[in-house]
């Protein structure tokens, strides 16, 4: 993988950074990416542009969770409608904002160079509805945890998808219908309780000192000498994660649990936030 100069993923750090002054390290057409970078982004138009920062508030699509979408604009008044953004996968660690830059009038508009100062900012809604999202699927994969680890053979946590309209999470073994019904009033209990949501930064042995090897992440995902983050919902479970999230479980509102699916011995548990 080509090596190139990291994003700073400073909405891992501050979620409720909505926004942020950075400079301008790359502008690029987008068919002037790498062809595995262009298939990362699905009818994309032919004129958008990619521009990378060295730092982002923008949370990329990945783990589940949507992108986010917003501006980015520099001092001199130039415009970018940010549209989407991925993880580089040529460059890795570079931070991909996919848009339009705002018409000056002319033929062509006017664009950012390399080391502009920029300031970022994030659609504040749209932010807060992907991270409630994302904390409840936490909060429903602890639920079912919680009651049927014992109880489903072969049971463990496989994904989730924290997208609006098609929320849920998966897991490994076959999870009866009869368990809707516990498993929503266990979700209930956890979101009343307004639990904190934590992060934290592990490393291996943070895992093996809580009885929880089987949740060690992949070293290769982190740089050495770096330290895996995690959402830690005190009182209920601990995942690694590098998505946004609500500061109480609370504040996810009213979840409901709405369907169970079985298929080829596993199980999908569809959610909702209002």
């Amino acid at each position: 993988m080509a090596s190139a100069t990291r994003t700073y993923l400073a909405y891992q750090h501050n979620a409720k950074l909505y926004n942020l002054r950075a400079k301008i390290t790359s502008v690029r057409p987008f068919s002037a990416l790498h062809e595995a970078s262009r298939l990362l982004f699905k009818q994309a138009d032919e004129d958008v542009y990619v521009v990378v920062t060295d730092q982002t508030i923008f949370h990329p699509q990945g783990g589940g969770q949507p992108s986010d979408v917003g501006t980015i604009t520099s001092t001199s008044g130039i415009s970018f409608t940010v549209l989407a953004v991925r993880k580089d996968v040529v460059y890795e660690g570079q931070v991909l904002h996919l848009g339009r830059f705002g018409s000056s009038g002319s033929n062509s508009p006017s664009m950012f160079k390399e080391g502009d100062t920029i300031d970022l900012a994030i659609d504040i809604e749209k932010r807060l509805h992907h991270s409630r999202l994302h904390t409840a699927g936490h909060v429903l994969g602890a639920a079912v945890r919680h009651l049927v680890e014992n109880e489903v053979e072969g049971f463990d946590e496989l994904k989730a998808s924290h997208f609006p309209d098609s929320a849920s999470c998966e897991f490994q073994g076959l999870i009866e219908g009869k368990w809707k019904g516990p498993i929503q009033a266990k979700v209930d209990e956890y979101i009343a309780a307004g639990m904190p949501v934590e992060i934290e930064w592990w490393d291996e042995e943070d895992f093996r000192k809580r009885g929880l090897e089987r949740l060690v992440p992949d070293p290769g995902l982190v740089q050495p000498g770096e330290k895996f983050r995690v959402v830690n919902i005190v009182g209920a479970e601990v995942y690694p994660c590098g998505g946004t999230h609500v500061d109480t479980t609370d504040r996810c509102g009213e979840t409901t649990v709405k369907k169970i699916s079985r298929s080829k011995g596993q199980s999908r548990v569809s959610y909702s936030v209002k």
